[in-house]
């Protein structure tokens, strides 16, 4: 295929985005003791998550459940939320390594009791 397949007789590129249908979480991984340049490129908030030992990111379909996960994942542990965006069903958090890792397990524990989601295993750098 070449770029003239693609543009329309206006010369406008469409994009189609399909998401397969399903209620799975697909990433839950904790980043222990992460370089401080990590927190800037992501756009947390500098005064609140540079002191903190870890970020969490959990990525799930349908997207909207990333709300409540955001809100399981703060009531179990002291947890800040960095990230929640029910379009692309990404949920960032911040705090320390034993704080994440106790709001993950809620979340992945929630999904796979609860909602009756495919969960993946909690992974760790």
């Amino acid at each position: 295929m070449n770029i003239q397949d693609i543009l329309t007789n206006d010369n406008k590129m469409r994009i189609i985005q399909e998401i397969v249908p399903g209620k799975q979480i697909t990433i839950a991984h904790v980043i222990a003791n992460p370089d401080t340049i990590l927190y800037k490129k992501l756009g947390l908030n500098p005064e609140v998550d540079y002191s903190k030992a870890a970020i969490g990111i959990v990525t799930m379909t349908p997207s909207e459940t990333a709300i409540i996960a955001s809100d399981i994942a703060m009531k179990t542990s002291g947890v800040e939320l960095g990230f929640v965006d029910r379009f692309s069903g990404t949920l960032i958090v911040t705090g320390t390594v034993s704080e994440v890792e106790t709001s993950l397990n809620a979340v992945v524990d929630y999904a796979r009791e609860k909602l009756y989601f495919t969960v993946c295993e909690i992974t760790r750098t």
